[in-house]
């Protein structure tokens, strides 16, 4: 079984930064592909980035290239997302997830998924 513990959530400012930490507990962190999606409210969840084992990086380029950085330090579980330039389009729950099959978009392709962190952007 994998927990996730997402943190790092908060309000701020149009223009703004933060930096979102996700913990992993278990033995399969190292060996599978994270994914950090958003669901912001009445909208579908959707994919922000990704990254392989490898750190080989995906990101949801209409949304987030340019702003967003996903990174992971496999030595302490660890999965991060640090948004810069934050829009108040990006209000959202963000949740980050496991995923053992490989990279992949795909919420279904997502084992296990943290609890999520509020992310609210004023204008």
């Amino acid at each position: 079984q994998v927990q996730l513990v997402e943190s790092g959530g908060g309000l701020v400012q149009a223009g703004g930064s933060l930096r979102l930490s996700c913990v992993a507990s278990g033995r399969t962190f190292g060996s599978s592909s994270m994914g950090w999606f958003r669901q912001a409210p009445g909208k579908e969840r959707e994919f922000v980035a990704g990254i392989t084992k490898s750190g080989v990086m995906t990101y949801n380029t209409d949304s987030v290239k340019g702003r967003f950085t996903i990174s992971r330090d496999n030595a302490k579980n660890t999965v991060y997302l640090q948004m810069n330039s934050l829009k108040p389009e990006d209000t959202a729950v963000y949740y980050c997830a496991v995923s053992p099959y490989g990279s992949t978009t795909a919420s279904s392709g997502y084992a296990y998924w943290g609890q999520g962190t509020q992310v609210t952007v004023s204008s």
